[in-house]
Formats: structure tokens, sequence, C-alpha cells
């Protein structure tokens, strides 16, 4: 074995199951050893997640407890799919099936289709575009390229959200769904599609699943077959199921509860795809036997940006809120966070470009900085004052502004409405510049307002209007300029920002951020309008956006700058102001009450489960802390008179002594049928559960346990304890 196989590249696999587990903080070695039984944890950025639920794999491996090929774990994306075999391998765990949900379906029903149904699995189809594109010629319905990625994407939602043609319409109503065309057209455009599908032999991305789901359903032998092939499953990212993958989920685990999921609800931004925190929210109430535990120690962020991330947080409202976790930095200290404001947006471009070329001068690689903003049609205004400051930049999850469609045709009609001249009749009543654009982008879409909504359509328009500004800002910083211009200008920074690159400084949206993270992070454009974008209306919408901005915070490692413009372009009226997310946190703005609630330490709720998963020691049980009004497992205030009763929400875990709240119970009808009254006059329900789980050792714990007051423990105070001490209570001990 040469010396590289030692290196970072050819890391040493572990020679045993217990060195899996070295260099594991407690939390996350709670995780790796809680190997039987429903287990969930709330993960937050940056707390190693990957770390722990891949070496939880891997030990249950090495130490004989999981055979591999019994293990699925399915993710989101293949790059994180891929990712996590490549660490298992690493850790000696060869042989786990590592896959997106789509990826697993597909492959079990590639192999159960001619059983179930006969014959070969229909073609996938690549891209649904052009299916749907027909469906609309049936229904001669006109659509354009961005109602047709807009309908396509609303069929896509129908079907994960498990909502059929005839219920499309009720289904958008109730879930508050803005939508691209009337909705009753969509619901003709959705089932004529699908009966082109039938009638074509094909088969969509949403369809493997669906069509998993049925046939697992319908057909028990498979559905056995398969539940004996996979014991024990994972699922990361689990705040993005939808209730289509849920079901799957289901159907794969059938009435067994090997099973671990990893998510964080404040890191929830895809709701609009059809994901919800709900199944990681519930996931208590389904399984309450279940282990949970709780990473919050941060190895990514310095305590500076990680201060700003919980501030955000503290902030929030609803129901992802109420299970926020405060993450605690585990680094040295780095600088605060820098908040710059500019006159407009050219400005902030520039400034951002000025300030990157100075940390790559300094020698921060640029492949460690980051632009961020919150929509792709920001992209231009930065993707230029990069190219302009010469620092080579990449465009990550989206096409560069000049390769997109709506840009390319701009253009190209810009260039022929210069090439007519006065012999357009479309700019008859032009008489500048900047209404002879307008006048021509009308034509492609443009309008002086912005569409309803997001989606397609509005990406569209957003890449439309930045033409329609630029023309604006070039007319007024070259007099007389013409329409022939404005396209050589146009050409110029087409070929500029075409020019190839190497690995560069990243440009990319705050969607298309997540899962990565960077040295350096520029979160730009962070106004009012922009973030939260201007169509997040309802409560809802509008923490989401702020869970967008929590994303893109957590994604710095140790410089973070965030900024915004007064104005859009120079000269214009300074009328913008920050985002409201960052009143209390950022210089000068007044501070806000925060919300209590968030777990501020690494913890672990025990299930039932746990004792038999395995041999190795765990850290000393966490110390009860109590307070009057606060749930002493999720934080969260109570206020319900059976919760305060408990001391714990009714959905959090419980560790409640089983037996012993059985001998309570039956101890207590006792004492109810010597004193002729209710079996509740003596104690509650509740105030049972919460003697077992607490398990006082003395009157003094005892009294502390809200429905029991001075009166009751004089009378059943020496029974009670009697009976947490595992012994027979006195005899007599009902006298007052």
């Amino acid at each position: 074995m040469t010396a590289a196989t030692h290196s970072t590249l050819f890391p040493r696999v572990p020679d045993s199951a217990d060195a899996v587990l070295e260099g594991l903080d407690p939390e996350q070695r709670a995780v790796a050893t809680a190997l039987h039984g429903p287990v969930c944890v709330l993960a937050g950025a940056g707390t190693g997640k990957t770390r722990a639920i891949t070496h939880r794999i891997a030990y249950g491996v090495r130490a004989g407890i999981l055979q591999p090929s019994s293990v699925l774990a399915v993710t989101f994306t293949n790059r994180a799919a891929g990712e996590m075999r490549g660490r298992l391998r690493q850790l000696g765990a060869v042989g786990v099936q590592a896959r997106t949900f789509h990826s697993a379906a597909l492959r079990q029903l590639q192999y159960f289709w001619p059983k179930a149904v006969g014959g070969p699995l229909p073609r996938l189809v690549d891209r649904k575009i052009q299916l749907v594109a027909d469906a609309a010629a049936a229904c001669r319905i006109r659509l354009d390229r961005g109602e047709l990625r807009d309908v396509t994407a609303e069929i896509e939602w129908s079907k994960v959200t498990q909502t059929v043609p005839a219920d499309y319409t009720a289904a958008t109503a109730k879930a508050g769904r803005e939508t691209p065309r009337d909705p009753a057209e969509i619901a003709q455009l959705y089932a004529a599609y699908e009966d082109l599908k039938r009638e074509r032999s094909v088969i969509d991305f949403e369809d493997v699943l669906l069509l998993t789901v049925a046939v697992l359903q319908d057909r028990h032998d498979i559905a056995e077959q398969v539940r004996a092939q996979y014991q024990h499953f994972v699922v990361d990212e689990y705040q993005d199921v939808s209730p289509l993958q849920q079901r799957l989920l289901e159907l794969w685990l059938g009435d067994r509860e090997n099973l671990c999921v990893v998510g964080d609800a404040s890191q929830t931004i895809y709701s609009f795809t059809g994901a919800t925190p709900d199944h990681l929210l519930d996931f208590r109430v389904r399984h309450p036997g279940a282990t949970v535990v709780k990473l919050v120690r941060d190895y990514r962020s310095t305590p500076q940006v990680v201060r700003l991330a919980n501030g955000l947080l503290a902030q929030a409202k609803g129901r992802a809120a109420d299970h926020r976790l405060e993450l605690v930095s585990q680094r040295p200290a780095g600088p605060e966070p820098v908040f710059t404001e500019y006159t407009d947006e050219p400005a902030e471009a520039e400034g951002a470009a000025r300030r990157i070329r100075e940390l790559i001068g300094s020698g921060v690689p640029a492949s460690e900085i980051a632009v961020l903003f919150r929509t792709n049609s920001q992209s231009e205004t930065y993707e230029q004052a990069l190219a302009d400051a010469g620092v080579p930049y990449q465009l990550r999850g989206a096409e560069r502004f000049f390769d997109r469609p709506e840009v390319r045709n701009a253009i190209t009609a810009l260039r022929a409405a210069a090439r007519f001249g006065g012999n357009d009749a479309l700019l008859d009543d032009a008489p500048d510049l900047p209404s002879q654009v307008r006048a021509v982008l009308s034509g492609k879409g443009w309008t002086p307002q912005p569409p309803a909504g997001s989606g397609a359509v509005r990406e569209s328009w957003e890449s439309l209007a930045a033409l329609v500004h630029l023309a604006q800002d070039f007319a007024a910083a070259n007099a007389g300029a013409t329409l022939a211009d404005l396209v050589v200008e146009l050409d110029e920074r087409a070929g500029a920002q075409h020019a190839p690159t190497v690995q560069g400084v990243t440009l990319a949206s705050l969607h298309a951020a997540k899962g990565l993270e960077w040295d350096v992070v520029f979160l730009v454009g962070v106004a009012e309008g922009m973030m939260p974008i201007t169509y997040a209306k309802t409560d809802e919408q509008i923490e989401e956006e702020r869970r967008l901005l929590y994303v893109g915070v957590t994604r710095a490692r140790e410089h973070l700058h965030l900024s915004w413009a007064l104005a859009r372009s120079p000269g214009g009226r300074a009328n913008r102001r920050p985002s409201r997310f960052l009143t209390g946190l950022r210089p000068g703005s007044q501070a806000v009450a925060a919300r209590a609630g968030a777990a501020g330490a690494g913890a672990v709720e025990r299930g039932s489960w746990t004792a038999a998963a395995t041999a190795v020691p765990e850290q000393a049980p966490r110390r009860r802390q109590r307070t009057p009004a606060r749930c002493r497992v999720c934080g969260r205030t109570l206020t319900d008179g059976g919760e305060m009763k408990l001391m714990r929400c009714e959905d959090c875990p419980s560790d409640m002594d089983e037996g012993l709240y059985e001998r309570l119970r039956e101890w207590r009808g006792e004492q109810a049928r010597r004193s002729g009254q209710p079996a509740f006059c003596v104690f509650t329900d509740k105030t049972l559960i919460a003697i077992a789980e607490a398990v006082p050792d003395d009157e003094h714990e005892l009294a502390r346990i809200p429905g029991v007051g001075m009166r009751k423990l004089r009378r059943y105070g020496a029974d009670v304890l009697a009976l947490c001490a595992g012994r027979d209570p006195a005899e007599g001990q009902d006298q007052d």
C-alpha cells in the first residue's frame, strides 16, 4: 500500500466497527448507534448529517447488525446519492444501495413489470414538455414556451400530490396555489396529456413513482418480495418528501419500523414542487416509540455567521418555526457579516465584483466564492460586472443570461427592428430608444406589469424586463443612442460572457445553492420585493422566503456579505428598502423580540427500541430541565393545560416507563374504589403519565410535577414513591 493511499484522497478504511465511531460527536454517535426501530434525526445546517447517517449504516454493517444488501438509503439528487455511496465505500460498507427515490423505484418497476403487468415497461420520456405541447394542440389551447413550462410544472405538482385531473381545480384552490392559466383549462390539458401518454404507451418521471406504488398496493406478493429484500431504510432531506414519495416509503416499510429519517424543517424551500415538512414534523406522532436526535453543532460556519442564521429564524412564525434548531458553532471566531447599502443595482454588482477581485488577489480561490441571488434574471448584472472586472465565473443551475431562449429571441427581434428602422410599424409611436425597445419586446411577452405568480412565465418576463431596464440605462448614458447602437452593445456583452472560463466564482440562485458551501458568500439583492419576492403574499409564502434566505446565509463558512440597492438604475428614485428579514440583525435597525422555542443544544430522546439496538456505551442520560410553560423536549411555549401538566407537547416523544404507568393505574383504581370517588380525583391520566416519565426519587421531585399538590403529596406520596422505586406500596396510606 503506497503512502498516497493514506492521503485525504484515499482515506484508510476503519479496521473495526468501533473505529467507525471514532471522531463522532455525542449526538452523531447517538445516531450511529441507534440501529433499531424508528429514528428521527433533526439536523441543522452544517451539523454533519451525512457523516452521521453514513457512519450509522457503516457501523451497523461492520458490527454485523445490518446486512449491506438489506439497506436502502434514499435521497433526492444523484449528486447526494453518489456522495453517500462514496462515503460508505470509504467506511467499508460495500453493497449498500444509496439511490434517489426515482432511481430506486425505476429499478423495482423494471424488474417487476413483466410479472405484474406483462410485457416490457413502457418507454420513459426524457422531456414531457413536447407531450404537453401536443396535448395543448389537441385541446386547441395556444401556449407559448413559458406557459408550456408552467403547465408542465403544474402537471408535475398534481402527480406528486396524487391529484387527478378531475380534482385539480379544487386541489389548487385548497392549496392557495396561483396557477399560470385558468385552473379548468389546466385540468383539461392535464387530462389530455394523460390520454396522449396512454395512446403512445409512454410514461413520465412521476409515473415511475405512481406505478411503483400501484404495483406494491395491488400485488401483495411483490410487496412482500421487496420487503424481504430491504429490511432497513434511511431517508435523507426528509423535509422535502412529497405525499407520493411518502406513500412509496410506507409501502416499502409495510408494518415494520426500521426507518431512519434525517431533515430540517427550517430548510424547506421547495413547497412549490409538492414537498412538505409535515411528514418530518409528524414523525413522532406516527412513530410514538421513535428515538429523536437533534444535531445542532455547526462545523461549517463561524460563530458570527451562525449568530445571524439563528437570528433570522428567531423571528420566524408557523409550525416549522416552532421546531427550529438553534445552531452552535464549533469553529473559531471569524469576521462579522458585512451589510452594504448601494445607490443602485449596477453599483451593487460592481461593488461585489470589486471586493471579489480583492479577495482573489489576497489568495482566496475563486472556486471558494459564491454570489447568490433570488431569481435567475438577476444574474446578468453580476455576469457583466465580473466579466468587466476580469473575474472568471460559472453559472450554476441556470443558463447564462444571453443563452436563454427568450433573450436570444428578443435580441433577434431588436436586430430586425434596427435593420428595418423607420419601415417597422412597431416603432411608429416610439420616439426614443427605451420606448422602441418596449414596443418590440411587447410582441415577445413583455408587459408593463409583471404576470401574476411565479414560474417560467414570470422568469421569462423578468429576463425581458432586464433588457428593457438595460435599454433605459444605455440611453441615459449615451445621448442620441439608436436601436442599432443598443444591439451592438448587447452583442458585445454576450460575446464577453460567452468567453471560455476556467473554474471560477459561482453565480447561483438560492434554490440552486442548497446543499453547497463556500468560504465566501455574497447574498445580493436582499431588498423588499426581491427577498421576500413580490408574489409571496401569504404567511406561509413569506416564511418560505425567510427559510430561503436562511439557506443562503448557512452556505457561508467564514465571510458573509449581504447587500441591497436603494434604486434599480443610476439616478433612479431611491425608494427601495432592505429586506424585513434583516430588521434587528443589521446595524442601525430596531431589534425584534426573538421567538422562544429553539433547541439550543444537541439532544437525544430515547425511543422504546433503543435498548435493543447495540451494546455500545452511550453518553450519560440528559439532565431533565422543566420550566413552567416550555416544552422540555422541543422548547415550544405551552398553553394547553394537559401539555403543561406533561411539560411537553402532545406530539413530542415520551420517555415514559410503561410498566410503572400500568402499576400506577392499578394502584389508582384501588384508591378510587376505597374512597368511593372517580379515578381522576386521585390523579388524572396526564399526571400519571408525567410521573411515569419523571420517575421521581423523593418528595421534592414528586412535588414539582403539576397535578401533585401538597394535600395529594401527603396522602399518596409514599405510595407513589414506593411504586417508582419498584416496591409495593405500604398498606393504609389512603388515610388523611
